[in-house]
């Protein structure tokens, strides 16, 4: 058996540094983390052996700065460098600064990076090896009048694609020939800034498209296998949101697996074509309405997001697959020891990303303290968690939202999601918003349960799903576990919290802050057993509630009869309760704060527009399309502001003059107000 490295270097973070760790471990080598300065109490850093610094929290002054990572390998005596997905897994000058300080990459070769790193050169090439591709046009350096000029003869709608992106970013459909010179404005901007390189190429959009995607595996001796097919279509905006393996499309087919037999050789047809070694996976484009075509898109040169949904269902000779440690083997020289007949793929496997986000509120990203964790779920059998949290641990806007995977097996596709919706449900995070509730409505979804997918799906989909809102036993929970446990009997009188005196209990009341309204709760009896009574701008209710338990951040309300669960903490002045999957924040007021909402006339009517506009969360100014004085129309983008990789434009709510407190570049916090929008009234006077 060939040797393998004593010291392996993990240039990355988050759940996807902690997963080759957990790897690197297993196979007895000594693993170092690196980290930012926004990262030093992060989970990476406490699982490696080593942790070292290598910048502030920037990225591109610490995990994208490849002097810094080679620093770090001389300093700890690595031989060897994993960059997991993301910042520099791809990048072809980072390979080539660890091949010129003898450090191994491991990952694929410089052929390998330098054709499929470039989506134009990688689409051209394998089309040249025989594997079907998308129409378009697809040449180094085309102007936006290049792209203009070609787009009548592609035809409408189509797809805007950045040549040096990945994970679907830059990337914008265009309907008509109207949409499209602004359109490509915005793609080149956000390719730049997020790739340093603005290139941009057109595809014609295939109507109802299904994506998915091959892993192929690849040593230094010519062997190239493939480990079977995933589902990627559940997308939003082009990211990837909830995968599976094997793909239900494909498995639909009655053609004796001739079409998955068809992809999985084109894949490897692509891989070998750039004599690939390694993990890596082929994405195609595949039409709902024929699946029996399929259309090359990319290849991704490293490991996927999702490769623990492959790794859940794939066998060789009867037995798992870890795709790290063959990446690791692969890179020392191993050979394949695997062949192609040897793959079976057994069951189904669905894995659900959870990102720190507010789907309710437009998936603005979220940031905070994670307050309350319980990932036991992962004891389960059948369900894995590759995760970066711990309790404790400070969520910044810093870097990509994505927090965790959820993965699931079952004998069948049924049982599979079953089985990941009941782990979801279980999943507790506390204390900073996050997409559980919306993968749970998807993976609820009558199309998603039968496999009706394409990547369209989310969108068409998104305006019928119901985000659980804040109602009276909610408000009435808030106010519960805020108040605390009752005192016990053998406290004094005087320390009670309860309302306790001579006679029938005093009731007592709390005030808690929800969406535009403040709903007061009121209890009477006793905290143990009495009446609730909840009033908020919807009118007043009465129930009879019972507090049947509140420990360990869970507690039992009866309610009307029924036995309703939270989990709940305090956290900065607010109770956060958690259900299902379901989060939401409450601050509960102290009388003086309830008294200033109600002068200030916060519980102003919905449709009432602001004069403020505020940034929805901690981000980065990226551009000011107005100058202070302009005038403006309601729906006028006046900046944008990026956060977690991920732009957002903000508007003004109502016409007149734009007053701006910020400039390109200016960190901004959440709720800091970007610009004021001032209106004339009749008489020619200003008024904000």
């Amino acid at each position: 058996m060939t040797p393998l490295f004593d010291t392996v270097l993990v240039a990355n973070r988050g759940e996807i540094a902690c997963r080759v760790i957990r790897t690197l471990r297993a196979l007895g080598i000594r693993s170092v983390a690196v980290y930012s300065e926004a990262d030093a109490g992060a989970r990476h850093v406490r699982e490696a052996d080593e942790a070292l610094c290598i910048g502030p929290a920037a990225a591109s002054e610490s995990y994208l700065s490849i002097d810094a990572v080679v620093a770090a390998c001389r300093e700890s005596g690595a031989r060897a460098v994993h960059p997991g997905y993301g910042f520099l897994s791809e990048n072809l000058a980072f390979a080539q600064a660890l091949a010129d300080a003898g450090i191994t990459f491991i990952g694929p070769n410089i052929e390998a990076l330098n054709v499929m790193g470039d989506k134009i050169r990688s689409k051209n090439h394998v089309a040249a090896a025989g594997v079907p591709v998308v129409p378009g046009i697809s040449e180094p350096g085309l102007t936006d009048a290049d792209l203009i000029a070609a787009a009548a003869d592609i035809g409408y709608p189509l797809l805007i694609k950045p040549s040096a992106g990945g994970g679907g970013k830059g990337m914008h459909a265009v309907r008509g020939p109207e949409e499209l010179p602004a359109t490509l404005a915005t793609a080149r901007r956000v390719a730049a800034s997020s790739f340093g390189d603005d290139t941009l190429f057109l595809e014609r959009l295939v109507s109802t498209p299904r994506h998915i995607e091959v892993q192929v595996l690849g040593d230094n001796y010519g062997n190239v296998i493939h480990l079977g097919e995933r589902e990627c279509s559940l997308q939003r905006r082009h990211q990837k949101v909830i995968e599976e393996a094997p793909s239900p499309l494909l498995d639909s087919l009655d053609d004796g697996g001739a079409t998955r037999e068809r992809i999985g050789a084109a894949a490897c047809a692509a891989a070998a074509s750039v004599n690939y070694t390694g993990a890596g996976t082929v994405e195609f484009l595949v039409s709902d309405e024929h699946p029996e075509e399929f259309f090359f898109m990319e290849m991704n040169t490293r490991l996927q997001v999702e490769h623990p949904a492959t790794e859940m269902v794939v066998r060789a000779n009867g037995q798992a697959l870890d795709l790290v440690g063959w990446q690791v083997r692969i890179a020392a020289g191993e050979k394949l020891t695997v062949a192609q007949d040897d793959v079976e793929l057994v069951g189904h496997a669905v894995e659900a990303r959870v990102y720190a986000e507010n789907p309710a509120q437009g998936f603005l990203p979220s940031a905070g303290t994670v307050a309350v964790l319980d990932e036991s779920i992962a004891a389960r059998d059948d369900v894995r968690v590759d995760s970066s949290l711990l309790q404790g641990l400070e969520i910044s806007a810093n870097y990509d939202p994505m927090l965790a995977k959820v993965i699931a097996w079952g004998g069948v596709r049924a049982e599979a999601l079953a089985r990941l919706d009941t782990a979801l449900r279980d999943y507790v995070v506390l204390g900073l918003p996050t997409n559980v509730e919306y993968l749970r409505l998807l993976l609820a979804d009558p199309d998603v349960q039968a496999g009706r997918l394409d990547t369209n799906l989310i969108e068409r989909k998104l305006p019928e799903l119901s985000f659980r809102q804040l109602g009276p036993a909610e408000y009435a929970a808030a106010a519960l576990w805020a108040r605390g446990p009752v005192a016990g009997p053998a406290d004094t009188p005087w320390s009670r919290t309860d309302g306790w005196r001579l006679g029938d209990p005093a009731p007592w009341r709390t005030s808690c802050a929800g969406p535009g309204r403040t709903a007061v709760v009121t209890v009477s009896g006793t905290v143990g057993s009495g009446v609730v009574r909840v009033s908020d701008a919807e009118g007043t209710t009465e129930h009879p509630a019972l507090l049947e338990g509140l420990r360990d951040n869970l507690m039992t309300l009866l309610w009307d009869g029924e036995a309703r669960q939270y989990q709940a903490v305090v956290q900065d002045g607010a109770v956060v309760l958690g259900s299902g999957g379901w989060t939401a924040r409450v601050p509960v007021l102290t009388r003086e704060e309830a008294t200033v909402r109600m002068l200030a006339g916060i519980e102003r009517e919905d449709a009432a527009a602001e004069p403020e506009v505020r940034s929805p969360m901690p981000g980065t100014v990226t551009v000011v399309n107005v100058a202070s004085g302009d005038r403006v129309e309601a729906g006028t983008v006046l900046l944008a502001v990026e956060a977690m990789k991920m732009e957002h434009q903000l508007t003004a709510a109502l016409p007149g003059i734009v007053h701006l407190s910020v400039a390109a570049g200016a960190l901004v916090k959440a709720d800091q107000i970007v610009a004021t929008i001032q209106t004339h009234t009749p008489e020619g006077e200003q008024h904000a």
